[in-house]
């Protein structure tokens, strides 16, 4: 990457955040992106990503995004989160709304913390059994690992921790943290 990353010191899911999003390819939603059917043709969340980007770059209007229990769950957990991993890997976890891919147009991403000079960490808090599969070894969700790539190629930056976070289990059980290198691939 020869250029910079523009990075937007806002809120994240505040309305500067939403309009900076809007129109634009996001991290959390590459999966839609890349979505396909077995037989090669367009999945049907590929093609409502697509009209929802078309809707807001004619309109400049963020669309409504929908929001789960999980979800909930999951942005109300996460400060916490961040901090039990700021302690565990003893770094500073810097925020940043938003981050502008330096050359690809209209293609951004929110990462859930920057690290030092050369790394970020994506956080999860997913249920308990998903968790507890983290814990022993099973494989990041496609979706989780395709994020993770998107935000690191948005950033320039080296590596991401990939962490998932518990509060229900005891205390050495709560963190899970797994590194992921940067690949141009």
């Amino acid at each position: 990457m020869t250029a910079s990353p523009l990075i937007f010191d806002c809120e994240q899911r505040s309305e500067e955040w939403a309009q900076l999003r809007c129109g634009k390819v996001t991290a959390s939603r590459i999966q839609d992106l890349l979505a396909k059917r077995k037989d090669k043709t367009e999945a049907a969340g590929r093609y409502n990503y697509r009209a929802e980007l078309v809707v807001e770059t004619l309109t400049g209007i963020p669309s409504e995004q929908y929001q789960s229990r999980e979800m909930l769950w999951g942005i109300e957990t996460e400060p916490f989160a961040r901090a039990a991993y700021e302690l565990a890997e003893d770094v500073t976890v810097n925020t940043a709304g938003f981050v502008l891919h330096p050359e690809i147009e209209r293609f951004g991403a929110s990462p859930d913390g920057l690290v030092g000079d050369d790394g970020l960490v994506e956080i999860k808090c997913p249920n308990t059994a998903t968790h507890i599969e983290f814990l022993q070894g099973c494989p990041i969700p496609l979706e989780y690992g395709s994020q993770v790539f998107a935000v690191l190629a948005c950033t320039g930056r080296e590596w991401c921790d990939f962490a998932s976070y518990d509060p229900r289990l005891p205390e050495h059980l709560r963190l899970f943290v797994r590194r992921i290198y940067r690949d141009e691939g």
